[in-house]
């Protein structure tokens, strides 16, 4: 890390750090959403991404689009060990 960056942890987010999730795109043919989606769920402890969620949808985006399998962000969490609070989350937005 670099000597001017400061390493922060168990510090509040802001709206615009977590608005800060809704720019990433992706290299290749990847969902835009699929894309946004794991670079925050990555990101953000469950709290925030349910912030950031909202987010997402007020910007918009299909909190149910597929990735080139045909599977849904949520369908992908609920592989995950510890995605159950983000699953939660996902389900609560309306997530199929």
């Amino acid at each position: 890390m670099r000597k001017d960056k400061e390493k922060v942890i168990g510090e509040p987010m802001t709206d615009e750090q977590i608005a800060a999730f809704l720019s990433a795109r992706p290299y290749t043919g990847e969902s835009v959403e699929q894309h946004i989606l794991t670079r925050a769920y990555r990101g953000l402890r469950a709290h925030d991404f349910e912030r950031f969620v909202d987010l997402f949808k007020q910007e918009g985006f299909d909190l149910n689009a597929t990735d080139a399998q045909g599977n849904s962000f949520l369908q992908t969490v609920r592989g995950h060990a510890q995605g159950e609070d983000y699953v939660a989350v996902l389900e609560r937005a309306g997530a199929r």
